[in-house]
C-alpha cells in the first residue's frame, strides 16, 4: 500500500508536468524535449510532436522494417544461390558420359528451380512486411486479413483454370519435365520449346508456327531430347543376302564411326546391329540402333546410313550384277544364235511369189479371146 500510495502522487506530478502536457507522453521525445527547452512554449512542443516527430517516427519504423526485409531476402537468396551452386556441381562431377548426358538438363533444372524459389521468398518477405508496415500506419489488421482470405477464395473459385496452369508449371519445373531447347510432343504438336513460364508453354514446329499451351490443359509430354536419344537406321538389303555377312559389315562400319574423335563425344555407347527387322519378296530389312546426346540423332542418323550405304550397298549391288565373263559369254551366245524373228536368207520367202510360175491373178498372155480369133483368121 505504502509503495503504491507513493507512485499515485509521482504519477499526478508527472502529468501536470508542462513538458509532459504539451508533449502528451510522461516520456517525451528528444525533438520535443529539445523544442520545449528552448522555446518553453507549449505550443511549438505540441506542434513538433505532430508534424515532425511523429512522422519521422513512423518513417523511420517503415524503414526498419523495410531494411529487415531486405537483409532476411539477401540471406534467403544466398541460402538459395548455395543449393543451386551445389546441384551444379553435382551436375558437373562424375564420369565424362554422364556428365555430358545429364550435366546440361541437371544446370537447367537447378536454375529454373532457383528462379522460382528466389520469387516465392521475396513475395512471402515482403508480404509480411507489407503487413507489418499497415499496422504501423495504425490500421486494423484483423478485417484486413479476413477480407484477403475471403478474396483468395473468390478468386480461388473464379479462377480455377488460371490456378491449375499456375500448380501445373509448378510442379513441371520442380520434376524437370522439359525445358528451352528440348523437342517435345504435346498432344499433336511436336516441336522445339522457345519458352517456359508457370502459366504457358511455348512450342515452335516444323513449319515455324509458335503454340501456346496452358500448362494446366497439358495432359501428357513426350520429350525428344531428354538425357539421351537413340538413333534408328533401317537398312535393306537384298533378299538373296548373306545375313551374316551383311550384320559383320554393318557392325563394323558402325564401330569405325564410333571411334572417330568427332563421334566419340556425340555417340553415347557402342552402336549395336539389332538384327532382321523387316522380310519383303525381294529385300531384308537390317536396324541398326546408337544412343547419342539429346538433339543429335539426326546428324547420326544421316552419317551412319551413308556409311552402312558405302560399306554393304556397293557390295549388295556388285553381286546382283552379272559378272564380266558371265557377260562376254552371254553376248557371244546371243551373237550366235538366230534371230527367230527375222526371216532366213537361204530359205525361199513363202510370202513372195515364185518368178518362174505364171501369176494366177495376172491374166495369160498367150491365151487367145472370143476377140482375137476372126483377126487370127
Amino acid at each position: 500500500m505504502i509503495p503504491q500510495a507513493l507512485a499515485a502522487p509521482a504519477s499526478t506530478s508527472a502529468a501536470n508536468d508542462p513538458l509532459s502536457r504539451a508533449c502528451a507522453s510522461l516520456n517525451p521525445g528528444i525533438a520535443c524535449r529539445l523544442v520545449f527547452d528552448f522555446t518553453h512554449s507549449a505550443r511549438a512542443a505540441e506542434l513538433t510532436r505532430v508534424f515532425f516527430a511523429g512522422p519521422a517516427h513512423l518513417v523511420l519504423r517503415i524503414g526498419w522494417v523495410l531494411l529487415v526485409a531486405l537483409v532476411v531476402r539477401a540471406g534467403a537468396h544466398r541460402l538459395i544461390g548455395r543449393f543451386s551452386s551445389r546441384l551444379r556441381q553435382s551436375a558437373e562431377s562424375g564420369p565424362d558420359r554422364p556428365r555430358l548426358v545429364f550435366g546440361e538438363r541437371r544446370q537447367q533444372r537447378a536454375a529454373a528451380v532457383a528462379s522460382i524459389l528466389r520469387n516465392a521468398a521475396s513475395v512471402t518477405i515482403f508480404s509480411i512486411a507489407f503487413v507489418m508496415i499497415l499496422g504501423d500506419l495504425g490500421l486494423d489488421l484483423a478485417p484486413v486479413l479476413a477480407s484477403a482470405g475471403v478474396l483468395g477464395v473468390a478468386i480461388g473459385f473464379g479462377a480455377q483454370n488460371l490456378v491449375q496452369d499456375f500448380l501445373a508449371g509448378i510442379f513441371m519445373l520442380l520434376e524437370d519435365q522439359y525445358g528451352v531447347g528440348d523437342v517435345v510432343t504435346i498432344s499433336d504438336i511436336t516441336g522445339t520449346v522457345e519458352g517456359v513460364s508457370l502459366r504457358i508453354t511455348r512450342v515452335r514446329d516444323i513449319d515455324g508456327i509458335v503454340w501456346n499451351i496452358r500448362n494446366g490443359t497439358i495432359q501428357q509430354a513426350g520429350n525428344e531430347s531428354y538425357g539421351w536419344a537413340r538413333a534408328v537406321v533401317d537398312f535393306p538389303v537384298p533378299y538373296h543376302s548373306d545375313v551374316t555377312r551383311v550384320r559383320e559389315q554393318m557392325q563394323d562400319a558402325a564401330a569405325a564411326m564410333w571411334q572417330e574423335p568427332q563421334w566419340r563425344d556425340v555417340i553415347v555407347e557402342r552402336p549395336e546391329v539389332w538384327g532382321v527387322q523387316d522380310l519383303s519378296l525381294d529385300q531384308i530389312v537390317l536396324r541398326v540402333i546408337a544412343r547419342t546426346s539429346p538433339m543429335r540423332q539426326w546428324a547420326v542418323k544421316r552419317e551412319l546410313q551413308e556409311r552402312l550405304l558405302r560399306a554393304v550397298g556397293s557390295a549388295d549391288v556388285s553381286e546382283m550384277l552379272p559378272s564380266a565373263g558371265e557377260a562376254s559369254a552371254g553376248e557371244v551366245a546371243s551373237a550366235g544364235a538366230p534371230d527367230a524373228g527375222a526371216p532366213d536368207a537361204g530359205a525361199p520367202d513363202a510370202e513372195a511369189p515364185d518368178a518362174g510360175a505364171p501369176d494366177a491373178e495376172a491374166p495369160d498372155g498367150g491365151a487367145m479371146t472370143g476377140d482375137d480369133e476372126p483377126r487370127a483368121q
